[in-house]
């Protein structure tokens, strides 16, 4: 194979880059000769820009892409942060392609802090690339569901996909080659016991290694990049204003709903670590944690209904089944009582009976109380609760509401459970403030408050705190033994 030949003689001095020649790659083709290949490998051994332009024709590459190209050409550790949707996963892709395609013998081992975030996002990213490259380059590898390897050297030059999870922390042993790289996808979320483990292959003279991610927590691996390690790292922060393909209607929609002064803002928009607020109920390094983990559903399945009390207000489901939160929280708007109970019976009633869930919690303070007495007329195992009303710790807590919010903190602190990738829900999970009153009781700031500070009522949020409620609160009825009629408009 050609690439084993194409790597230059190492230099402590820079390299003149020449300008890329995009036509030299269109004259490619299975007759030529190892010495006409040679030069455009040399070039693009350099040149991981050249490279992206011409064997993947791409364009337009942002300023910020371009910089971090460069910088893995020169260096052997690159970090990146960066706010949602600025073009991460694309980046990632070049990166491993352009690896591969220039060294050899080559081994590169992605990893990412969920099966989701490896598997259907960046290796589906990396998968659409390889199948863009110019035909001749594609002829030369197996794309695999989690493999692509150049054909003529299985063994010894591939790329693979490998879940980091803390249970099986071997994301990144076994490897060993003249050219290794490490890639690690939504960085923030990797726990640091898979660095720990692989520090040893991570360390290998002249591995290479690009992090990547939205900055979630102020502590770890990929935070130490930025701060304790930054010597040793090349860093890059990119917010969603450095970057055309990120949508200011995005962006304006974020500061809408969390405020511009939020961690959410500063996590997704800004590219930016989150302060360490003490005033949160649940971090957003918690709920992030959360959404990464792979843990399946047991015990218990509760519903949590949040009823909508005004126009702009949605209604809200949050469906959880001990440490697991099944689905993204359901959500409408404009649906009377009538309505809401026939939405939900519906919804109870094309479960299988195990799926079904022992109780549904409603708060009855406004319409909701309309909606627990037609739950109850159908037969729904029903539980209204008044959240204003005294709490089971009064000594602690003002209201039902404070305690039901941190009862979610306290599930959270176990950390062994799991969100849904629901943005909606973190993010007003991470956005809800409290505060100690003169009497030490901890009062949860309320939907009129939010609202105060420019901010809509969370209800999403809501719909997961009923969940905790206590079983035999407020009023409840047995199962339902029959279908009973409803009409939905």
């Amino acid at each position: 194979m050609f690439t084993h030949a194409t790597q230059p003689a190492p230099s402590s001095q820079s390299v003149p880059i020449p300008e890329p020649v995009a036509d030299e790659i269109e004259a490619i083709s299975p007759q030529m000769d190892f010495n006409q290949l040679r030069p455009i490998f040399q070039r693009w051994y350099h040149d991981p820009v050249a490279f992206v332009h011409e064997a993947l024709h791409v364009a337009y590459i942002e300023v910020w892409q371009e910089a971090v190209l460069r910088d893995m050409a020169e260096h052997n550790r690159v970090a990146v942060r960066s706010g949602h949707g600025v073009g991460k996963s694309a980046l990632q892709s070049w990166v491993v392609l352009w690896y591969l395609f220039t060294r050899g013998p080559v081994k590169i081992a992605c990893t990412a802090p969920t099966s989701h975030q490896l598997y259907d996002v960046l290796w589906s990213e990396v998968s659409k690339w390889a199948r863009q490259l110019h035909p001749f380059l594609l002829s030369m590898i197996k794309i695999n569901t989690d493999r692509i390897e150049l054909m003529d050297n299985p063994e010894e030059c591939f790329a693979v996909a490998r879940t980091a999870r803390k249970e099986q922390p071997e994301a990144f042993q076994g490897f060993h080659s003249e050219n290794m790289m490490f890639l690690i996808d939504e960085a923030s979320g990797v726990d640091d016991l898979i660095f720990e483990v692989g520090e040893g292959s991570l360390s290998t003279k002249g591995a290479k290694a690009l992090m990547c991610g939205n900055p979630t927590r102020t502590s770890g691996y990929f935070y130490e990049a930025f701060h304790r390690m930054r010597e040793v790292w090349k860093t890059h922060k990119v917010s969603c204003m450095e970057s055309t393909r990120c949508s200011p209607d995005y962006m304006e929609a974020q500061a809408l709903k969390y405020g511009v002064d939020s961690n959410v803002y500063r996590v997704r928009v800004l590219g930016e670590f989150p302060r360490q607020d003490d005033d949160t109920v649940i971090s957003l390094a918690q709920v992030e944690d959360a959404s990464t983990r792979e843990i399946e559903p047991d015990g218990r399945i509760i519903w949590g209904l949040d009823v909508a009390r005004f126009g702009n207000d949605r209604t809200a489901l949050c469906r959880r089944q001990g440490n697991v939160v099944t689905h993204k929280v359901m959500t409408w708007r404009n649906k009377d009582t009538m309505q809401v109970a026939g939405i939900i019976a519906r919804m109870y009633d094309d479960l299988p009976t195990h799926e079904q869930p022992q109780t549904i919690v409603v708060d009855v303070i406004g319409i909701g109380s309309g909606v627990v007495d037609r739950m109850q007329e159908l037969g729904l195992p029903v539980i209204g609760i008044n959240v204003s009303e005294s709490p089971a710790i009064g000594e602690k807590f003002s209201r039902l509401r404070d305690e039901l919010w941190w009862k979610g903190r306290e599930w959270f602190e176990e950390m062994n459970c799991r969100l849904p990738d629901d943005e909606t829900l973190m993010g007003e999970l991470a956005t809800v403030r409290y505060a100690i009153k003169s009497d030490g009781k901890i009062k949860v700031e309320s939907k009129d408050e939010m609202k105060k500070r420019g901010l809509p009522s969370p209800d999403v949020a809501d719909a997961f705190i009923l969940t905790f409620a206590e079983v035999g609160r407020g009023r409840q009825k047995v199962k339902r033994t029959r279908q009973s009629s409803w009409r939905v408009t």
